[in-house]
């Protein structure tokens, strides 16, 4: 039987494309489905859902993202905007010599794929965001919003407390396996309300002092598979991923075309009903059908958190097929 927690059971390929090598796995044949990763992780996170759709008649791709696992990591912080990163899957796309894809993004690989379904709504024509709901363009620099959270609460919003260079990295490179599990359970369905995470840090802690150590991987996770994650992670650190958080203020200095234009492509959302990052983004979530007016569906999975490709692997992939099967030609 496949083990699917072994990278070598999948096929990987790596491309140069817009200017970086782009490291991939790929499986099937039919209409292409692109799937994004998130942060902290990297494509081994679709991992349960690549054989399930590939199976199901689709060409599946999963990238590991500019700076994660074996996918070229710049030096400059300002090469990860959301405008690289977009760039990336178009030419990933004509590296592959396909015309379309339905784009998937989980977390960061959903601000990914919003991006690019913005910018080629020719080449990208659905998508499906899963664990984050993407904003429009805010009235306000990101940092304004942060500086407002810190003047309420005292403490900094984790995408605040990353900005600065070194000093997460550091605190996360100490021991990867540590940091990775504690964040793993903390964003989980399955933490206790004490090991839920809050997002705030406050004055006098580290960013590990508000995940704590459950001392092993979630049962949902196990500990193979979070073995490959350290892996990836103790070979890089942390500073490449964390390079995207520091472009956010860039992001939005970028993309002022964007200011009041909505996606038009037909998406769905797919979130977990414990996720605490979504707690923090409800406004967004329940004004998601004037967000996105083209809209198809938005579900909340019971027991969830925000690890939802993972904590509820057939849930998730049973939704992300009924949607491929609505909005592409049927499977060859």
């Amino acid at each position: 039987m496949r083990n699917l927690n072994d990278p070598a059971s999948f096929a990987h390929r790596t491309v140069e494309a817009n200017g970086i090598a782009i490291h991939f796995v790929e499986e099937g044949a039919g209409p292409l489905v692109i799937l994004l990763h998130g942060f902290p992780y990297t494509w081994f996170e679709w991992r349960n859902q690549i054989a399930a759709l590939a199976g199901a008649g689709y060409r599946v791709v999963v990238p590991d993202i500019r700076g994660f696992g074996e996918s070229g990591k710049p030096a400059n912080v300002a090469d990860y905007t959301v405008l690289h990163c977009a760039g990336d899957v178009v030419a990933l796309l004509h590296a592959l010599g396909e015309r379309q894809a339905v784009l998937v993004g989980h977390d960061l690989g959903a601000w990914v794929a919003a991006a690019a379904a913005r910018l080629r709504p020719d080449l990208f024509p659905a998508l499906a965001l899963v664990s984050t709901v993407v904003p429009p363009r805010e009235a306000q620099r990101p940092s304004a919003g942060w500086a407002a959270i810190e003047a309420q609460t005292g403490g900094r919003f984790y995408h605040h407390y990353f900005q600065q260079s070194g000093l997460a990295d550091a605190q996360f490179d100490r021991d990867p396996e540590v940091s990775l599990r504690s964040i793993y359970n903390a964003i989980s369905g399955t933490a206790s309300e004490a090991e839920r995470w809050r997002l705030i840090v406050l004055p006098g802690e580290t960013a590990l002092d508000t995940l704590p150590d459950p001392g092993h991987a979630p049962a949902w996770l196990g500990e193979e598979a979070l073995a490959e994650y350290v892996r990836h992670y103790r070979a890089s650190g942390f500073s490449p991923p964390l390079a995207h958080y520091r472009c956010r203020d860039l992001n939005w200095d970028l993309t002022a075309a964007w200011s009041g234009h909505a996606i038009t492509q037909p998406m769905i959302f797919v979130g977990g009903a414990a996720d605490p990052a979504l707690t923090a983004m409800q406004p967004l979530y329940d004004r998601m059908e004037e967000i996105y007016p083209s809209l198809v569906r938005k579900v909340l999975l019971p027991g969830v958190g925000h690890g939802a490709p993972e904590e509820s692997p057939d849930r998730v992939t049973s939704e992300l097929k009924a949607f491929l099967d609505q909005v592409l030609p049927g499977p060859a």
